[in-house]
């Protein structure tokens, strides 16, 4: 077989990683539409969100260390066969629950994609120069799939309906087929590491736990005895399989990265980025369709100013970085993402579209600054052929955040809004208000309103609409503080030097 252009692989390998990020983003601004065609409460669209996120990041590391053993190529060929089944199991369920189980196994099938097409690019390029020049072209590429995404949902939610957002995902999958085969040449691990099924189950259950616990508190109560056994259930098993991790000689994540203060930095700041940043373009569509009322193309166009400018930015952060150290950078991404969030909450409370676009605009730049250089600084750190373990460890922060931070987000959205409608409604509904705001946080007003009697309706309609502002308004101040936290310790962090034999193999590789 004749050498395959590196340029090739890195625009098939890019194509990849843009449609898993095209398809976590699109769904976005359906949410609001699937409930009300589904009949779904707030939980339940959280669970369409979850559902893929839980299974995509509980197994991007076990995914890492598959596409590490087996190949690459192969990964990239089993994971588009996984992806594409189960979009069109997502297009044809006549269920919330069904939804969420083909979700579910569209996660697993993005997982396998991600990390070994992550893990391709880092094999591909050894010349720190034409690797830096190929994350940017790739961070490129995750910049135009975010922009075009929320827009590309909203055509196709109002003129061929949400199911085709799954649907179209079998043509453009069965091309990527064909290009993965012809670009993407085998490339393997040969030291690799046995699967750690154990490991895997531990920290699949921690998020598990941990989601089900932040989900399910909006239902059952944050006072409920089994809200406090999921989460610390969670917190146990993630315990564990730190435990389980140190006693494997070749583990799926090397622990011994994490004495490396640098290297922490650079976790924390994708996990940073990803929880305060990237999982707005979830939430924000929210506010756009339930607090100001737009549709889904027009939530769709809404979302634009954070989109484009997340697209730009980018480039200007590649000219900075020459200029400016990573923690510098770092510190001034997660700074921005944090004024926006701030300026946000303050639109929202305001009133109108013009200052909230311009306030999320800010978040965007943030987010541009972030994208390359999260994913970047973390490949840094591990040695070429453990590549396929960094990939899964960077994936993994980034979308174990976005999770955490729709299961944290979500719940102070709900229960924030339920208290402010509570305390607007007086003594009056009170068994209906938990219902009430879970139908309006989830888009379906209607529904919403159907559980009171006729003549009430005119009277709560705005005052559940005022209620969800107040909720959305507080979501975007804790993120924004978050954010600006999180600039703090990062810059801090990447700052301290890093001893580059020590952080590239571990006592334990040295073995092998």
């Amino acid at each position: 077989m004749s050498r395959v252009s590196p340029r090739l692989t890195l625009l098939t390998a890019s194509g990849v990683c843009s449609l898993i990020v095209l398809d976590t983003n699109i769904v976005a601004v359906t949410l609001p539409t699937i409930a009300r065609d589904l009949g779904a409460n707030f939980a339940d669209i959280e669970w369409v969100v979850s559902a893929y996120m839980l299974a995509f990041a509980a197994l991007l590391l076990p995914a890492g260390s598959i596409a590490d053993r087996f190949g690459r190529q192969k990964t990239l060929l089993w994971g588009l066969g996984i992806f594409i089944l189960a979009s069109l199991g997502c297009g044809a369920a006549p269920s919330a629950l069904l939804l969420d189980i083909a979700r579910a196994i569209k996660g697993v099938g993005a997982a396998l994609l991600l990390t070994s097409a992550l893990a391709s690019i880092g094999h591909t390029f050894h010349d720190d120069v034409e690797r830096a020049k190929a994350w940017a072209f790739w961070g490129a590429c995750m910049g135009v799939a975010v922009t075009a995404a929320p827009t590309l949902g909203g055509l196709i939610t109002e003129y061929l309906g949400w199911r085709w957002i799954f649907y179209l995902n079998l043509p453009v999958g069965l091309l990527l087929v064909a290009l993965v085969w012809r670009n993407v040449p085998e490339s393997r691990d040969s030291q690799s590491a046995r699967l750690d099924p154990w490991g895997s189950l531990a920290f699949s259950a921690s998020l598990l736990c941990l989601i089900w616990g932040l989900i399910e508190a909006n239902r059952i109560g944050w006072s409920n005895p089994l809200t406090y056994a999921r989460l610390i259930g969670g917190a146990l098993l993630l315990g564990a399989f730190v435990l389980i991790e140190r006693m494997q000689r070749r583990p799926m994540v090397d622990l011994q990265l994490f004495k490396h203060p640098r290297f922490i930095g650079a976790l924390l700041g994708m996990f940073a980025y990803a929880g305060c940043a990237q999982v707005m373009m979830t939430l924000l569509p929210f506010y756009l369709q339930n607090g100001l009322g737009f549709s889904a193309i027009a939530s769709g166009l809404g979302m634009l100013p954070f989109a484009v400018t997340m697209l730009i930015c980018p480039r200007i952060g590649a000219r900075l970085a020459s200029r400016f150290s990573p923690a510098s950078m770092m510190a001034a991404g997660l700074t921005l993402v944090g004024l926006g969030n701030l300026l946000s909450a303050w639109a929202v409370n305001s009133g109108g579209y013009s200052a909230f676009a311009l306030a999320i605009a800010v978040t965007g730049a943030g987010a541009g600054l972030l994208n390359g250089d999260t994913q970047k600084n973390i490949m840094a750190c591990v040695p070429r052929d453990r590549a396929g373990m960094a990939s899964g460890m960077s994936t993994t922060m980034r979308f174990s955040a976005i999770m955490l931070a729709i299961g944290v987000f979500g719940a102070l959205l709900a229960s924030h809004t339920e208290l402010l409608l509570r305390d607007s409604l007086g003594g009056q509904w009170l068994e209906q208000t938990r219902g009430i705001a879970s139908r309006v946080v989830a888009g379906d007003m209607t529904a919403a309103l159907g559980l009171l009697p006729e003549p009430a309706r005119a009277a709560v309609e705005p005052l559940a609409r005022q209620a969800f502002v107040g909720g959305f308004s507080l979501l975007l101040l804790v993120a924004g503080l978050l954010a600006l936290l999180g600039a703090l310790v990062v810059g801090t962090l990447m700052r301290k030097p890093i001893p580059t034999p020590a952080i590239h193999l571990s006592p334990s590789a040295a073995q092998q």
